[in-house]
């Protein structure tokens, strides 16, 4: 069965909302292909590498979390990012990218799926103002303790993540925000949680984490935000009567 890429498109801005966000890049359809999906794949990062095993597989549009033309970069389609969009023209295949939003859907999100990853119990957001906030604070359901909280995260994203382990306090309440998030740290302590969880860290953050007192963990960009892309197609191949494929390429940062 195929359905109208127009159709894709009306369903995806309904369930992520796009026009409620601020963004660094525009969201939705990026880059135009055949009319009809026959076939969605979905990925992290709108790499050639992607491209190319979508198109292997027969895609017909690919769903992902960090696509292109992102504010402040050169505008001009040549180049790497002219190799990609060139690909996507010539085998008509259309891209679709989502940034914030899908970082924030309250289901079906990088943050909330990586909560239901863990076994983390959501009890708000990392910006309680927000409607949509980009990050959230919850607990586990027990206390426990930094090096153990490390190896569950690394068991679950089966990657090695870097703990700070500030004292000897367990940890019960978190706050996360998957990616390149560090920069939230000190939201999270004002929030009163003992730990931090985050997809990258900079020099700063470990002097910052020391200083207020809270457990650290970057787990990498990439393997934090697996897990959104593929949830939203899924449902969205699921509505639509349509074929999903998830394509990981391996990235270790």
């Amino acid at each position: 069965m195929s359905v109208a890429l127009s159709s894709l498109l009306g369903q995806a801005n309904r369930l992520l909302q796009p026009e409620k966000f601020q963004d660094y890049c525009p969201n939705g359809l990026q880059v135009e292909g055949k009319p009809e999906v026959k076939k969605l794949v979905s990925g992290v990062t709108a790499s050639l590498a992607l491209i190319d095993a979508a198109i292997e597989r027969g895609a017909d549009a690919i769903l992902v979390h960090h696509g292109y033309f992102w504010r402040g970069e050169d505008p001009c389609i040549s180049g790497m990012k002219g190799r990609r969009i060139r690909r996507l023209l010539q085998n008509e295949v259309s891209l679709l990218a989502y940034h914030l939003p899908l970082d924030a859907h309250p289901e079906l999100g990088n943050n909330a799926q990586l909560a239901k990853r863990l076994g983390l119990i959501v009890d708000g957001g990392l910006q309680p103002e927000a409607e949509f906030p980009i990050g959230n604070y919850g607990r586990f359901p027990q206390p426990m303790q930094a090096q153990d909280v490390a190896a569950l995260v690394s068991r679950s994203l089966d990657r090695k993540v870097l703990l700070e382990a500030v004292g000897d306090r367990p940890i019960q309440r978190v706050a996360w925000c998957t990616g390149g998030a560090q920069g939230y740290l000190a939201q999270a302590a004002a929030l009163g949680v003992d730990c931090y969880l985050t997809g990258e860290v900079s020099e700063q953050t470990i002097h910052e984490a020391r200083e207020l007192g809270l457990h650290f963990i970057a787990a990498g960009h990439h393997a934090t935000e697996r897990y959104g892309a593929p949830a939203v197609a899924d449902h969205l191949a699921a509505c639509l009567g349509i074929e999903h494929e998830f394509i990981d390429i391996d990235n270790p940062a």
